[in-house]
């Protein structure tokens, strides 16, 4: 069973091998943990932004970031993004995700938003069937801009 709660500090190296465990994770991510340490510092001072981890057998398998957007934009609704969620390969399949979208569906009532919304990079056509089980609609177009 999966236990869903906030990432601590010391779960930073566990939740970039699962950033960096597929195809495209493995060209983004780093082994220096030194950048990740301060983001989740960042992270863990603003309002609104949480570090999920799907927990089992005292090893963290799953991680999800939750984003809280307060806006004036459809009658002022409040909204939740979901970002970076991986699953640990040997248990994809395995219904893990579904809870992950549960458990993240349920903090974003929580918080008093009415609208869920996520993007996911085009070449992961999985992701996009799984999300389109779970309930999302592909409604819109996203738009990255690189600042760097």
């Amino acid at each position: 069973m999966i236990r869903w709660r906030e990432a601590l500090r010391t779960d930073v190296p566990a939740i970039v091998a699962l950033l960096a465990e597929d195809a495209l994770g493995a060209t983004r991510e780093s082994d220096d943990m030194t950048p990740y340490y301060a983001a989740f510092d960042a992270m863990s001072y603003e309002y609104g932004n949480s570090l999920i981890v799907g927990e089992a057998d005292g090893r963290v398998v799953a991680t999800y970031q939750l984003t809280f957007i307060t806006g004036l934009s459809l009658r002022a609704t409040r909204r939740a993004q979901i970002e970076s969620v991986r699953v640990a390969a040997k248990l994809r399949s395995e219904g893990v995700g579904a809870a992950m979208m549960r458990d993240a569906e349920m903090r974003a009532r929580h918080a008093g938003c009415t609208l869920l919304q996520l993007t996911a990079d085009q070449s992961r056509e999985g992701a996009h069937r799984f999300y389109t089980r779970a309930g999302f609609t592909a409604s819109h177009i996203g738009f990255k801009k690189r600042l760097d």
